[in-house]
C-alpha cells in the first residue's frame, strides 16, 4: 500500500510537471500547424533566468520566479514574430531544421553563459519542508508542483472556454479566414498564444527542476518526453495534454519503481500502444478543450 501512494504522489508531480511544459506546445502544434522542436528551449530559458537571479543575484525566490516566467514570455513575443510567423505554411522538414537549428542556438547562448553543469535554483525555506499524509511525507516543493499544475489546468479552462480571448482563439483555429472577416487580429491571437505556451513551459521548467535538472542540453535531453506528452494527449487539447502528462508519468514513476533498470521501456511501450490505437491522441480532434 505504502509502494502504491508513493507511485502515486510521485506521478503525480512529474506528471504535473509534464503537464506545464508540454500543453503549451501542444496547443500551439494545434493552433499554428508549426512543429516547434525548440520548445524544450524556454522551459530551459526560464530555468536559467532563474538560476542567475536566486543563485548569482540573490533575489527571492517568489520575486525571482514571477520574473522569470514574465521575461521567457516577453522574449517569445518578439520571437514569435521574427522567427516562427515565417515558417506558418512551410513544409514539416523546413520547420523541423530550422526550430531544430533555434534550439542549439539556445542551448548554446546558456552553455556560454552558465557551462555544461548543472543549474541548481535554490528553494526558499517555505519550499524545503515536507508535509505528513500519514503513509508518507511528501516535500512540500511536490506539493506547490501539483497544485500549481492543478491551478494551470483550471486557468486554461477558464481562458479558452469563459473569455472573449477563448472565443478569438477557438475561431482561428476553426476557420481562420472567417475569423479575419470577423475582424479578429489572429495574428495577435497567434502571438500571445505562442507566448502562452513559452511562459507555461518556463514554470514547468523552473518548478520541476527537482525531477527534471536544468541544464544547457535540458531541449535535447527532454525532447522526446515533451513530444510523447503531446503525441498521446492530442494536439490542440489542454486536456488531452494533462490526461497524457498523468498518465505517461504514473506509467515511467511506477515502471522505474517496479524494474528500475527497464523502466524507460513501459514509457514508450505506452506511447506505441495509444498511437496505435488512437494516431490522433487522446482527444481525437485537431483543438478540444
Amino acid at each position: 500500500m505504502g509502494m502504491v501512494f508513493n507511485i502515486a504522489l510521485d506521478g503525480l508531480s512529474y506528471g504535473m510537471v509534464l503537464f506545464m511544459i508540454s500543453v503549451g506546445l501542444s496547443v500551439t502544434l494545434g493552433l499554428m500547424r508549426v512543429i516547434n522542436l525548440a520548445h524544450g528551449g524556454f522551459a530551459l530559458l526560464g530555468g536559467a533566468l532563474m538560476h542567475g537571479l536566486t543563485f548569482q543575484l540573490g533575489w527571492p525566490f517568489a520575486l525571482a520566479l514571477p520574473v522569470s516566467v514574465l521575461s521567457v514570455t516577453l522574449i517569445a513575443l518578439p520571437m514569435e514574430y521574427v522567427f516562427f510567423r515565417p515558417l506558418y505554411g512551410k513544409g514539416d522538414l523546413t520547420q523541423v531544421l530550422a526550430t531544430i537549428g533555434l534550439t542549439f542556438l539556445m542551448i548554446a547562448f546558456v552553455n556560454w553563459l552558465y557551462g555544461s553543469a548543472l543549474l541548481g535554483i535554490p528553494l526558499p525555506p517555505s519550499l524545503r519542508g515536507t508535509v505528513d499524509l500519514g503513509l508518507r511525507t511528501l516535500p512540500v516543493q511536490r506539493v506547490a508542483v501539483i497544485v500549481t499544475g492543478m491551478v494551470v489546468l483550471g486557468a486554461l479552462y477558464g481562458l479558452i472556454e469563459r473569455t472573449r480571448f477563448g472565443i478569438w482563439l477557438r475561431a482561428s483555429v476553426d476557420n481562420r479566414a472567417a475569423a479575419e472577416a470577423l475582424g479578429i487580429n489572429t495574428r495577435w491571437v497567434f502571438a500571445a498564444t505562442f507566448a502562452l505556451g513559452a511562459g507555461l513551459a518556463a514554470l514547468g521548467g523552473v518548478l520541476g527542476a527537482e525531477l527534471m535538472p536544468i541544464e544547457a542540453y535540458y531541449p535535447l535531453r527532454y525532447l522526446v518526453v515533451i513530444l510523447a506528452v503531446v503525441a498521446v494527449g492530442g494536439m490542440g487539447s489542454v486536456w488531452g495534454a494533462w490526461f497524457a502528462a498523468l498518465g505517461l508519468g504514473l506509467i515511467d514513476t511506477a515502471a522505474r519503481y517496479a524494474l528500475p533498470d527497464f523502466g524507460t521501456i513501459f514509457f514508450f511501450a505506452a506511447l506505441i500502444v495509444v498511437l496505435a490505437l488512437r494516431p490522433q491522441g487522446l482527444s481525437g480532434r485537431a483543438y478540444d478543450v
